[in-house]
């Protein structure tokens, strides 16, 4: 368990899945934690027990989500979840993945006319942007979600985010998107779009002077060339990508939406999450607990390690049973286990002694199925 539980309130995650006012529940965390089996678990009980219609959508690549819903594949549209017990609740699941990629050219088609978008998609800088740019997953994810949050379809969208500090720059992309788009570098590339459509030869050799020698010179000729083609095409879009990425920052910001920090108790992942629930409190972004996964819990919590390893050897001494001894041992090697989880976890709680907290305790095989994901959704929601 978690030690500071007396000081934060426990977690009650099923007050946050049925509250019709939360819209959007976001699971962040490090890598390795079990955040994706979290998110898909919350959607699940969400569409199970409380009757609510909803969408997990997971930015992480792996095909756990899918597998573990029952699913072949799934790609950038909402693939409904079959075979799930909702007769009762009347609710529904459906499960996605961002395609970054995909979701760039929706965006291109959705905001410019037919000619224009095959001229954007032609240019070989945003076919490279489009699919490995640095930053274009993190702000396409939040074009993503925004798509999802203003169709109005869905009581309840839960976000899967890559390991942290990736998501970190998912919550960062507003302000790089502000940042790139009021640097220096893009006006003077917007410069000739603007200017009546003056060519990158002309303006490297009469405006650009010795700077754009030096640029050009480091970029190579055909790269600029691209890249000042690339921005001229979007230079009707850029205002719209802005606008919706800052709008969806400050529906992150609403009382709608509610941050589950996902941790196991290991150094790694609790400074992770500590970090980030720092940033959520600057931010001012509603961070709803913390659920501390993979955790150890001996059997006879009242029999410590060294009361336990004292009365192995004594009976091992004795000459008492072997296997009474061994399990002896083996409750010592747990308890030790649990202490060292405690002390770990600590470091969060006592830093954040306010955030509602819940332990999960440790699986004995990772999850594959529904079943599996109902018996972790039912772990989350015990109080």
């Amino acid at each position: 368990m978690v030690p500071s539980e007396d000081a934060a309130p426990p977690l009650d995650v099923d007050q946050i899945l049925a509250d019709p006012g939360v819209r959007i529940v976001v699971c962040c965390g490090a890598g390795g934690v079990g955040k994706t089996t979290t998110a898909a678990a919350l959607a699940l009980r969400s569409a199970e027990r409380h009757g609510r219609r909803t969408v997990v959508l997971t930015i992480d690549p792996a095909r756990r989500l899918a597998q573990s819903l029952g699913l072949t594949e799934l790609d950038n549209t909402p693939r409904q979840v079959k075979g799930i017990d909702v007769e009762a609740s009347g609710g529904e699941l459906h499960a996605m993945m961002l395609d970054m990629k995909r979701t760039f050219d929706d965006v291109v088609l959705q905001h410019t006319d037919p000619a224009k978008a095959a001229e954007i998609f032609a240019n070989p800088f945003y076919q490279a942007m489009s699919s490995t740019f640095a930053g274009t997953q993190e702000y396409m994810a939040m074009e993503k979600l925004g798509q999802l949050h203003a169709r109005g379809d869905w009581d309840l969208i839960v976000v899967d985010t890559p390991p942290s500090r990736s998501a970190l720059d998912f919550l960062d992309a507003p302000a790089r998107l502000s940042r790139f788009l009021d640097g220096r570098m893009l006006r003077l590339l917007l410069a000739p779009a603007r200017s009546g459509g003056r060519s990158m030869f002309s303006l490297v050799t009469a405006s650009f002077g010795m700077f754009s020698k030096v640029v050009q010179k480091v970029l190579g000729a055909q790269l600029l060339t691209d890249l000042s083609g690339f921005v001229a095409a979007l230079d009707s879009m850029f205002g719209g990508f802005r606008q919706r990425a800052e709008q969806t920052y400050r529906i992150l910001q609403a009382n709608e939406t509610a941050f589950l920090l996902v941790a196991a108790p290991e150094p790694d992942a609790v400074r992770e999450a500590a970090y980030f629930a720092g940033r959520l409190r600057d931010e001012r972004m509603p961070l709803a607990g913390l659920v501390l996964n993979r955790v150890h819990e001996p059997a006879a919590a009242q029999l410590g390690a060294a009361e336990s390893l004292a009365a192995a050897e004594r009976l091992a001494a004795s000459g008492g049973h072997e296997g009474t001894v061994e399990v002896l041992r083996a409750h010592a090697t747990l308890a030790q286990q649990a202490d060292r989880e405690q002390r770990v976890a600590a470091r969060f709680t006592e830093a954040f002694p306010a955030v509602p907290a819940v332990s999960v305790t440790a699986q004995p095989a990772d999850v594959h199925d529904v079943d599996g994901l109902r018996t972790i959704g039912e772990a989350i929601s015990r109080r």
